[in-house]
């Protein structure tokens, strides 16, 4: 986000008033403020802390606790790997290693075009077809290495065809 700018100031703080009434609106606020922009950086925890009164040490605290919220730009497509013990003994370390391979960044990191993010999860409930690969809420079931290329080309096709 930078230096933000002032409509996304009044949007940050709109997203905090419509929570005024709530006794613990800290998630709720957080989850849409994610929604809206696709991470949490300090500058707009702080604006959050002044809205509603709660620290910018509690707020840290909770965006670093939960997975579903970042700290920084996420890409387009994100793409978790469940490591799970069932994805785990069923090869996920391998797929995992092999999209990182591909895309030329490691868990937890976006790819400089800021079309992919590699998370590596610890259990999505998939555990039957594991090793299983959610990517942007669509889940593959049964990755291997050698799928793994042609799921990324995939959506390189997609940007591709959509440009």
């Amino acid at each position: 986000m930078g230096k933000l700018q002032a409509d996304a100031v009044r949007t940050i703080k709109e997203i905090c008033g419509r929570y005024k009434d709530e006794r613990t609106p800290l998630m709720m606020i957080l989850s849409d403020i994610q929604k809206e922009y696709g991470y949490i950086p300090l500058e707009v925890q702080e604006i959050v802390s002044e809205e509603t009164g709660i620290s910018v040490a509690e707020i840290y605290g909770v965006v670093t606790f939960y997975s579903f919220f970042s700290l920084t730009p996420k890409g387009k497509y994100v793409i978790g790997c469940c490591l799970g013990t069932a994805c785990y003994v069923k090869g996920a370390q391998q797929v995992i290693d092999k999209f990182s391979e591909i895309l030329h960044i490691k868990p937890g990191e976006t790819t400089e075009d800021g079309m992919f993010t590699l998370d590596a999860l610890r259990c999505i409930g998939a555990c039957g077809i594991a090793p299983a690969v959610s990517i942007s809420g669509t889940v593959y079931p049964k990755v291997t290495v050698d799928k793994v290329a042609t799921i990324v080309e995939e959506y390189r096709a997609k940007e591709g065809a959509a440009s």
